[in-house]
């Protein structure tokens, strides 16, 4: 016996309806949303410049001469944001040039690295016994005292000197920093991530330190200081001469 039309229409309405999907944006029916070109080199550079602040953090970080002396800097607050400056500037140019071919030549030539380190040992061992003749003597620093305060000039030279004579800083910096940015999808996002991180732990220290200045301001406390300076420096110009 057949039905009516009617009929029909009122079973149909309670059969289940079947699954449509319904195609999305990336054409596959899954309704996923289609990542374009621009936001995938977004995430690429991302990336690329976490990976250069994570990187540089670490090795930067480490206890070494350059830190040795820009916490002395601003514990005395002599010129201390300038030397901070300068560091900055020093690891984000010696970073570019690891990144963009400086690495490979520096891993050819032996005869560099060894003038470096023989002259870097020498710097460090002159400004090491600086220190500890401060701390050995009397008029070790202290704040409220009437000291030499060298000129910015002179100041920034010894900077200078403590980041480019450090041969350290050619094999963290350089070759290493620079040999992982070389290999990134966008080293130039790698680069700006890895000055980031240079200038947020520097300037991190350089406030850090002038801020507890006053609360260290005891002749004790600047020998102790100026000790651990010394034998920082002593330690690393071993270290670079035993590398040899």
């Amino acid at each position: 016996m057949g039905r009516c039309r009617y009929q029909l229409q009122r079973d149909r309405r309670f059969l289940p309806r079947p699954l449509v999907r319904r195609p999305g944006r990336c054409g596959t029916g899954h309704g996923c949303a289609r990542t374009t070109g621009r936001e995938r080199g977004v995430m690429i550079m991302w990336q690329s410049y976490v990976n250069g602040l994570l990187v540089a953090l670490g090795l930067i970080m480490a206890i070494g001469a350059q830190n040795a002396f820009v916490l002395a800097q601003s514990l005395r607050r002599e010129h201390h944001l300038p030397v901070a400056a300068l560091c900055v500037t020093c690891d984000a140019l010696l970073v570019m040039a690891g990144v963009f071919g400086l690495a490979t030549l520096l891993a050819q030539s032996p005869l560099l690295l060894s003038i470096a380190r023989w002259g870097g040992a020498a710097f460090l061992f002159w400004y090491g016994s600086l220190a500890l003749r401060r701390a050995c003597s009397k008029q070790s620093l202290k704040q409220g005292e009437k000291q030499a305060v060298r000129s910015l000039r002179a100041v920034l030279l010894s900077a200078l000197a403590v980041t480019l004579l450090n041969p350290h800083v050619y094999l963290d910096t350089v070759l290493l920093i620079g040999s992982l940015g070389a290999q990134q999808s966008v080293p130039g996002a790698y680069v700006v991530g890895a000055a980031s991180a240079s200038l947020l732990w520097f300037f991190t220290l350089a406030f850090g330190a002038a801020w507890l200045a006053p609360w260290l301001a005891r002749p004790s406390t600047w020998r102790i200081l100026d000790l651990l300076v010394a034998v920082m420096m002593f330690t690393v110009a071993v270290q670079l001469i035993v590398m040899g």
